[in-house]
């Protein structure tokens, strides 16, 4: 009985064995045939060539359909790692003209997995980058003699105008975070950095192709699988249409020269987007090919810092160009009428020296913004913020909502990346900064003429100027006004802007048309155009203070509206509103008149980088 009861238990021993290693080897034929494709890459590899098709990149256009971008071929070396055998390393450097040392160096970077993830022997892998059209020819032609290798051909860009690489940006090889990210990249794959090559990438990029070739025995291609039915045509990337007038754009990089700073021009009725100069400027032509790493080096380390783009990024203190807010905030609020006069004695209020100018006093709201007194700006905002039975907290709160409405403080939403937000203070940050809120106007009153820790874009400025110019709305600002087979963001035509009556705007706008006609703005008075502006001299703590000013035209019919700041170029009219009438008088007539040319010559040869405290290499 005992005897039997071990043989039993012995059968389902072995029995158990036998079941255990049934189910580890279907378990390891399953991952060798479903989970591990190794295996599969190595029997298509040797039966079949995949290779990628790359479709052509989206064109961009400017606003009257003038090519900026297009595409040019360039050229890949590409490898399968296992069909390569007994490379005669000698011939195929020189055939390339590199050495040995920079072959181990690519060779060492493609089968690196930090730099290349995913890399596989069975898969075609990118070894050389934009190899130049006489190498592929002298590759073509002996290509033969190194199994294993192929040319792929894919587009690289080319401009037709060495302006605006700010808002176009530019396309680099893809990084390992980027492969990681989006499952459309591989390495060696491009995509877009900074302007509208990185906002609008899914756009402009297309869909990828693939071609299916066949091999033979001894690894030779022998034609297309199926007579290519089973291959994949490439999408092209769609078409975008700019809302930039690059003649306008280059007129305006041609004028910043030697300067830094920024023009914005907007459309007023659209918010599109005229020009978007950041200066120093640079060629975009020099972001492709070969030489890009060097001169991306180079861009860099400039301390002009030519890449970053002031005019979205760079947040300084708007100046006298903040005083129209004000203006229409009082007004709103019923602090002032367009009567109301506060006087000026040599720029003090209430024993604060705001510092001004020689101008009649006192004096009513358009003559205030006709000769930017700072007196009354300062009277308005005390006023308002040490209103009697009101909190000084909850009236710097009403007044930050005004601005935040008008667009300052927060991001507008251009179609651009890095957009600076600028900053507008709220009463939490006064109460920190006093340790307490026991504060009144007089110990904040420089923000009411748009110093203190006001700060704003140059595009900021000049959507309030668009606003202006709109008579009391604005729609966000954007770079692009067409996408091929798609539409635009149903927010850029959206109607923005603060709950301020259109009457009060009108006053204001009265005011900058008075500042042109007989104030701070003569310079930006047009034959035949009626222009309405406003200066800013902008204080730097740093140096000297910096030129600024704000207009729009026509007063009635207005199509353009601009903003122009000039760092350490001293007083609003010096620099700002030549160059910022200049912008006008060419968008609107084409041609800069006889009489004015003389402007024109010297904003074109001035130089104000030698006060800016920056060496130029």
């Amino acid at each position: 009985m005992r005897k039997d009861y071990k043989l039993a238990k012995r059968r389902y021993v072995i029995g158990g064995f036998i079941t255990l290693v049934v189910i580890i080897y279907l378990i390891r034929l399953f991952s060798l045939q479903v989970s591990d494709d190794t295996y599969k890459l190595y029997a298509e590899s040797n039966a079949f060539l995949k290779k990628t098709v790359y479709p052509a990149r989206g064109l961009i256009y400017d606003r009257n359909g003038k090519l900026v971008v297009f595409n040019q071929p360039a050229y890949d070396l590409m490898l399968i790692p296992k069909d390569v055998h007994s490379l005669d390393t000698v011939a195929f450097c020189s055939l390339l003209n590199i050495s040995k040392e920079q072959l181990k160096e690519y060779w060492a970077d493609m089968k690196n997995p930090r730099k290349n993830p995913g890399y596989s022997s069975y898969t075609p892998q990118k070894l050389i980058s934009h190899i130049s059209y006489e190498d592929y020819g002298r590759l073509q032609e002996k290509l033969y003699m190194f199994p294993g290798f192929y040319i792929q051909t894919r587009t690289v860009r080319k401009y037709n105008y060495p302006a605006g690489a700010n808002i176009l940006g530019n396309i680099r090889e893809v990084s390992p975070e980027d492969v990681k990210r989006d499952e459309y990249y591989r390495r060696g794959d491009y995509t877009g950095d900074l302007g509208v090559e990185k906002s609008y990438e899914e756009a402009l990029r297309g869909q990828k192709g693939m071609e299916i070739l066949m091999r033979d025995a001894l690894g030779r291609i022998k034609g297309k699988f199926e007579d290519g039915a089973r291959d994949v045509a490439p999408v092209s990337g769609s078409n975008l249409t700019l809302a930039i007038d690059m003649d306008l754009q280059q007129y305006g990089e041609e004028l910043m020269q030697n300067k830094i700073g920024a023009i914005v021009a907007i459309e007023p009725s659209t918010g599109e987007i005229l020009a978007l100069v950041s200066a120093p400027a640079y060629d975009p032509q020099l972001l492709v090919g070969k030489e890009r790493g060097k001169n991306y080096s180079r861009l860099v380390m400039d301390p002009l810092k030519p890449l970053y783009d002031r005019a979205i990024q760079g947040a300084y203190p708007p100046g006298s160009t903040f005083k129209p807010t004000q203006g229409l905030i009082f007004l709103q609020e019923g602090i002032i009428n367009e009567n109301t006069a506060f006087p000026c004695y040599h720029g003090y209020i209430n024993g604060i020296r705001v510092g001004c100018h020689g101008h009649g006093s006192p004096l009513p709201l358009k003559p205030a913004l006709q000769t930017s007194c700072n007196a009354y700006f300062c009277w308005g905002l005390k006023h308002m913020i040490d209103k009697r039975d009101t909190n000084p907290q909850d009236q710097l709160t009403k007044w930050k909502d005004y601005l935040v409405e008008m667009g300052y403080g927060y991001r507008l939403g251009i179609d651009l990346p890095h957009e600076s937000r600028g900053f507008i203070p709220n009463a939490e940050f006064y109460s920190k900064s006093f340790r307490g809120p026991r504060w009144s106007a007089n110990s904040i009153i420089s923000i009411a003429i748009g110093q203190g820790e006001v700060t704003a874009t140059p595009l900021q400025i000049a959507n309030l100027c668009a606003t202006i110019a709109n008579r009391g709305y604005f729609l966000t600002p954007h770079v692009v006004k067409e996408i091929e087979d798609s539409i635009i963001d149903p927010k850029y035509k959206e109607k923005r802007g603060p709950k301020i009556d259109r009457k009060y705007y009108e006053i204001v706008a009265e005011g900058m048309r008075m500042a042109v006609t007989g104030g701070t703005c003569r310079l930006a008075n047009l034959p035949g155009v009626e222009v309405c502006g406003k200066t800013g001299t902008a204080q730097n703590p740093h140096g000297k203070d910096h030129s600024v000013f704000m207009g729009f035209a026509p007063y009635h019919d207005p199509k353009i509206a601009v903003a122009v700041f000039v760092e350490n170029a001293g007083f609003g009219a010096t620099f700002g509103v030549p160059i910022g009438s200049l912008i006008i008088e060419k968008y609107l007539n084409g041609e800069i008149a006889g009489e004015r040319q003389y402007i024109e010559e010297r904003m074109l040869t001035s130089n104000t980088i030698i006060n800016s405290g920056v060496k130029k290499h």
